[in-house]
């Protein structure tokens, strides 16, 4: 039986194994300490910094407990690299034999009741679309696990993606002709069976709530579950433990129907008018909302009849066809499953509308054609622990960004995590040499009309000593296009924005440019690794607060005065915290690096939360100077 030390000693296993490997006594620490914790039983939070090696730290005490693990991650993408990059290493230095096995959601899985459907249906689809289709038939006679991410260009696709994957709606489930040969269900048995479960965030949630209302798991039952990038979960767990209805979902509904009707009926005319003018209402209260996307809390728009005369009558057209399937329900399973969908619907939207219950947030999205009526719970703690409890099994939450200072209080409160033992261990870079933090003083306030064109003058200054090479993280999409179309025009280094292309693909030009510059949002402020001197050069826009008039926020920060908190002290200034600490970890990904961070939002140096904020980061040596900037990236040129 093999101990920590023998994988993670400087002579130990992982070093005859991993090219350039270096001991890290960080790495080994954290492994004993998370070892410890499953061995007795505990919770435990624990941040690692980057270059820690966190992967690796928590797969071997996992493993070498021999207790059945499930592990999850942020992303599908995490989860394959586990699969095929960092599982087969460890696996190859231990004695015990181990199964595995990697859990997606049912949209990552193949449906073959729905692609041999469209197949029938083809005429609906362009000569690109059915090109493609073909080529998913074909891989469907090759495939072993049905994993639709096999299939490369299906990742941007998402109209036909949805087509030939099944939704908890559409599932035939037991009764459809396919099932023996499911590849969801032959997946979720392969994870039944296994030693050590690969899932992520999502669908973990998801279970959580299927555990909630008894239809059932997806999961198993665990004695240890590692929740890798654990600083996703609260927002993550809002959003799952919220209920939605969409008008995409009720015009995937109608199509279901049709679908349905055509199949097992098909001599009931009165259906086909009902279900025209269901859609007309749904288009209806889409144009009464207005042309721009937004969110906006429920009782903002409470006291407009209008809206309510047009939800009156989505709900009238509704139950005329709820009155129709009733009658047909018993001619197949596929009415049977629409009649009792749509029922739901209703139900939802009636509740909807007169609920008054305060631990609820009731809000409304609106994103592009469609329009979402959303659910949220004020405080979702509680929640959290109560479902968490059903899996009767030792939590480790794990992230490069849980703590402000080693305090996991925000953290901790979010989830109900109180009584969690916490651990942390510094990253083994060496920040104060890798890497400057430049704080122009400068430049204008943030919120004067002048801040965006200095903002934009002092990038490209900067842009021209780093020689491009760099990330420009903003907290806006509308700062991001309204930088990108000046930067197109005044810089000469390769731009890379996002939206232009999936982020994989982005990424991968940006490391084989050499010099190019990428411009992102939120979903480039974390999970992003980009080693070597491709990125020297990190500069954020504003301080990552979320935006005032977000109803969610809005709802939450009163919930918290009323408690008797100051909600921008215990809420704001901790969670901007945590995203600004990602952000900045972009830059140094190896021992090798060298680079400079800006934060162009002097906020950071006058307020006095702002020291609050830096004592978040990695302790770099601070400058307001931009010559100190200037020198710095001379003296990597020098060293190069």
């Amino acid at each position: 039986m093999k101990n920590i030390a023998d994988i993670f000693a400087s002579d130990g296993d992982l070093s005859g194994v991993l090219q350039g490997f270096q001991h890290r006594p960080e790495q080994q620490a954290m492994a004993e300490t998370i070892f410890a914790a499953i061995e007795k039983g505990d919770d435990l939070i624990c941040e690692a910094g980057t270059g820690t090696g966190k992967t690796m730290a928590y797969l071997v005490p996992a493993l070498l407990s021999e207790k059945k693990t499930i592990v999850s991650t942020g992303t599908r993408h995490l989860q394959d690299q586990l699969k095929q990059k960092d599982l087969p290493v460890i696996l190859g230095l231990l004695p015990q034999t181990f199964t595995t096995s990697v859990l997606k959601g049912r949209s990552n899985y193949l449906c073959l009741q729905r692609m041999h459907a469209i197949q029938h249906e083809s005429a609906e689809l362009n000569q690109t679309q059915i090109e493609d289709l073909y080529d998913v038939v074909d891989w469907s006679s090759q495939t072993e696990k049905g994993d639709i991410n096999e299939l490369g260009f299906l990742e941007d696709n998402f109209y036909l993606r949805s087509l030939v994957t099944s939704t908890t709606e559409n599932c035939l489930g037991q009764s459809c002709k396919y099932y023996e040969d499911c590849y969801v269900f032959k997946n979720r048995k392969a994870a039944m069976e296994a030693d050590l479960i690969i899932t992520n965030h999502h669908l973990l949630l998801a279970d959580m709530g299927l555990r909630e209302t008894g239809f059932g798991e997806v999961l198993p039952i665990a004695d240890t579950i590692i929740f890798d990038e654990a600083h996703q979960l609260p927002e993550l767990a809002s959003t799952y433990f919220s209920k939605v209805l969409s008008s995409r979902q009720l015009l995937e509904q109608i199509d279901s129907i049709r679908t349905a009707d055509r199949e097992e009926a098909g001599d009931v005319e009165e259906l086909q008018s009902r279900l025209i003018v269901v859609e007309k209402n749904i288009r209806d209260i889409r144009m009464f909302l207005g042309r721009h996307d937004k969110r906006i809390a429920w009782q903002v728009l409470a006291d407009k009849e209008d809206l309510y005369d047009e939800v009156e009558n989505l709900m009238d057209a509704m139950q005329a066809i709820i009155d129709v399937l009733e009658t047909m329900k018993d001619r197949g399973k596929m009415l049977e499953s629409c009649w009792q969908r749509i029922k739901l619907h209703y139900n939802f939207i009636e509740n909807y509308i007169e609920k008054g219950d305060k631990t609820l947030i009731r809000w409304l999205e609106i994103r592009g054609q469609h329009f979402y009526l959303n659910q949220t719970p004020v405080n979702i703690a509680e929640t959290f622990q109560q479902q968490l409890q059903t899996y009767q099994a030792s939590n480790i939450f794990t992230s490069a960004s849980l703590a402000i200072k080693d305090n996991f209080d925000h953290f901790k409160h979010q989830l109900g995590l109180e009584k969690c033992n916490t651990s942390v261990w510094d990253s083994p870079f060496d920040f104060k040499q890798q890497a400057r933090l430049y704080l122009p003083l400068d430049l204008p306030e943030y919120a004067q009309p002048e801040f965006f064109d200095a903002f934009i003058e002092r990038s490209i200054t900067l842009l021209k000593q780093s020689k491009g090479r760099a990330f420009i993280l903003f907290t806006s999409h509308a700062a991001l296009q309204r930088a990108s179309k000046i930067l197109e025009e005044r810089i000469n280094y390769p731009l890379f924005i996002q939206g232009k292309a999936s982020r994989s693909e982005m990424l991968n030009q940006f490391r084989n440019a050499g010099n190019a510059v990428l411009l992102g949002t939120n979903s480039f402020w974390e999970g992003v690794d980009v080693k070597g001197e491709a990125l020297s050069l990190v500069i954020i826009d504003k301080l990552p607060f979320a935006a005032p008039d977000d109803p969610v926020l809005q709802a939450r920060l009163n919930y918290l005065s009323e408690q008797g908190g100051n909600p921008f002290m215990d809420y704001q200034v901790p969670q901007a915290a945590i995203i600004l600490k990602q952000g900045i970890g972009r830059l140094i990904r190896d021992v090798n690096d060298r680079g400079v961070c800006v934060i162009c939002d002097k906020r950071i140096a006058r307020k006095a939360y702002g020291k609050r904020l830096l004592s978040a980061l990695p302790p770099m040596s601070v400058t307001n100077e931009l010559k100190d900037v200037e020198n710095f990236f001379k003296l990597i040129k020098n060293k190069s």
